[in-house]
């Protein structure tokens, strides 16, 4: 193989970067009332730890992300990490300045233990069996990862959508250990609508033939019509009507209607079923059953009946909320109640509503306004 040099990546990338495989022997215990034991989480870090252990980040992944957050696997790869436009020299999350750590969450299917494992008491993979998570028992896993990693405090907890629940999680969980909590695009508990949303998706996969009561693994098929349908069902969700309507319109792949059902005749059709078949063939149904119920699932005031400025009134860090205008699945309200509850608690937090056209999927672009914000929040972390 060639040597890579630093030259062969752009001046602002983390470069090439090698995943690591930690094991985790201990049980955790869970939220469901079982636990995991022996476990395993993909990691990858960029940038070095300070000799004081201040400048650690710790990134959190959205439901289909991954711990390839920045960077490059391969020298020939064409697409970098899902946050390459926020983590590298120079960047929001400067790597010359912060040492940055991406992972896997369990339940993933990204290398992390989860449902596609292999059960030690059965030796075949978990499939259905694998425990129900929830967004602390991630939090949980992830104190773990800072304990092996040498990571007493972070410096900040960053992460969007479902990645905003798990730092606003961390703040909650683990006040002492966190000093910035940035949470983007996100909520502090689900709405009606988009647990509706997540509750189609999830019967997509469910009602799906190859789906065989989630231990399709053991019968050498995966149930990708209903993991094809629930893809196409949550982007939908993640763009704005604004953003479909300049992408495709009303375009037609071709000239003429075909007047039938089966044809794909609009732009928009063909683009759906284009995420739909390029997500099922990389990702795992039962991950995603997970991953949806862990967003359900998640709203902290519920241990105070309801009231998020007492369950706020613990935290220590300072807060940093982003929302989007046109993103209607974690609309600017959503993060607006977060603001109030912090404000009513009395604690530091700063808001930055930026307008753009692209909805929920806005916080993975490069927007000149959000990445410019983003980076000035960082930039006053001090170490």
């Amino acid at each position: 193989m060639p040597t890579v040099s630093p030259a062969d990546f752009p001046a602002d990338s983390v470069g090439l970067v090698t995943p690591q495989l930690l094991h985790f022997a201990e049980p955790l215990a869970l939220a469901c009332g079982r636990s995991l034991g022996d476990y395993q989480l993909m990691v990858e870090t960029y940038g070095q730890l300070n000799a004081a252990g201040s400048n650690a980040v710790l990134v959190c992944h959205a439901l289909s992300g991954n711990h390839h957050a920045a960077g490059f696997h391969r020298a020939d790869e064409r697409k970098p990490g899902w946050w390459d436009n926020c983590i590298g020299p120079g960047k929001a999350i400067d790597t010359h300045k912060f040492f940055v750590v991406s992972l896997n969450n369990l339940g993933g299917c990204n290398g992390s233990t989860g449902p596609s494992s292999l059960n030690p008491a059965s030796g075949k993979p978990f499939g259905a069996d694998f425990p129900v998570m929830t967004v602390e028992d991630w939090v949980h896993s992830q104190a773990r990862l800072a304990d092996r990693l040498g990571i007493q405090q972070w410096a900040a907890v960053v992460g969007g959508s479902l990645g905003g629940m798990q730092a606003m999680q961390w703040a909650i969980s683990y006040p002492e250990r966190i000093r910035h909590c940035l949470t983007i695009a996100s909520a502090a508990k689900l709405s009606a609508q988009n647990i509706a949303f997540n509750e189609v998706a999830r019967q997509a996969i469910l009602t799906d033939p190859e789906f065989h009561g989630g231990h399709f693994q053991e019968r050498g098929v995966i149930p990708k019509r209903g993991l094809m349908l629930a893809r196409m069902v949550g982007h939908i969700t993640y763009l704005s009507d604004d953003a479909m309507g300049e992408k495709f319109g009303r375009d037609l792949k071709s000239e003429k209607l075909n007047y039938d059902f089966h044809s794909v005749e609009f732009q928009v059709e063909s683009y759906l079923r284009y995420q739909g078949e390029e997500f099922s063939g990389r990702f795992d149904a039962n991950t995603y059953l997970l991953m949806t119920k862990a967003l359900d699932y998640f709203d902290p005031a519920a241990a105070h009946g309801g009231d998020l400025a007492q369950t706020l009134a613990q935290v220590q860090a300072q807060f940093c909320v982003v929302s989007f205008t046109t993103d209607w699945r974690f609309s600017p309200a959503r993060s607006r109640e977060i603001v109030n509850a912090l404000m009513a608690a009395r604690k530091s937090v700063c808001y930055l509503e930026i307008d753009s056209p692209q909805g929920h999927d806005a916080f993975l672009l490069p927007i000149p306004r959000y990445v410019q914000a983003f980076a000035s929040y960082m930039n006053r972390i001090t170490l």
